[in-house]
């Protein structure tokens, strides 16, 4: 993120985020970035600022509850946090800042959690899913599991800590959530018909963490309109892997929902 736009903080649902704004616009539609599950502010780089300078619109980027410099993780998240996240703090964050009809742009869980907002009949312009998570496959557990390795045995812990108030909670609120017995049911498909707006969907063929299954979900069973862009030699982090075409992507689609 640019050092023009310094964060701020707001009470959320008792809890203080972190949150930064790039070139508030009260006539425009916000763009809503939602970090993955290990993510932060600090995590996008400049993502975001490339994708406001391509399309003129303002954007919202924030850290959720336990991550970056947002209030640190207290107690263990519960299998349905994607949904609390959705359905509760993300809508009070949004009337709190005055945001009003955005556009999400989500990546892993942030994209799921973009997914479960669309599904619940909030008012939005467009979505844009990198990586989604639909449903848990085993490739996401096995993952997820070798994820936990690295964290006790290699220099994970400190790389987060760049990131992170509290890189080990923020690790562990993440990690045991998804390796827990009872997430292996965390299904969202249901919710997908209920998703009018028009849908971007990325996914990269080298995803550690999901298969194309997942975007094939979405492209099959939302209710709205889906285009699906699907990258070779790119993993699970899209913007990164995949920076310029993943951009361009995303740019294009915002372009169509102001002409629309």
């Amino acid at each position: 993120m640019s050092a023009s736009s310094p964060s701020e903080f707001i009470k959320v649902r008792g809890r203080s985020l972190e949150y930064q704004r790039i070139a508030a616009a009260a006539d425009a539609p916000t763009l809503v970035f939602l970090h993955e599950g290990l993510g932060a502010i600090s995590q996008w780089r400049d993502f975001p600022a490339r994708i406001v300078a391509a399309t003129g619109l303002p954007a919202l980027v924030y850290a959720r509850y336990g991550h970056g410099h947002s209030e640190v993780l207290q107690q263990p998240h519960g299998v349905d946090f994607m949904h609390r996240e959705a359905l509760e703090s993300l809508p009070e964050l949004l009337r709190a800042l005055r945001i009003v009809r955005p556009i999400l742009i989500g990546h892993s869980d942030g994209a799921s959690i973009a997914l479960i907002y669309a599904g619940s009949g909030q008012p939005l312009r467009g979505l844009v899913a990198m990586a989604p998570h639909v449903f848990v496959e085993d490739i996401s557990i096995d993952s997820i599991a070798a994820a936990k390795r690295a964290f006790e045995t290699t220099d994970l812990p400190q790389k987060l800590a760049r990131h992170h108030r509290d890189a080990a909670r923020t690790f562990y609120g993440w990690n045991d959530v998804w390796l827990s017995p009872a997430f292996r049911s965390w299904n969202i498909a249901s919710l997908l018909p209920a998703i009018k707006c028009p849908l971007l969907a990325i996914q990269g063929h080298d995803d550690e963490y999901g298969s194309m299954a997942q975007v094939d979900a979405i492209a099959h069973q939302a209710g709205g309109p889906v285009e699906v862009l699907k990258l070779d030699q790119c993993g699970h982090a899209p913007h990164k892997d995949q920076a310029q075409s993943v951009a361009a992507a995303i740019v294009e689609f915002v372009v169509k929902l102001r002409s629309a």
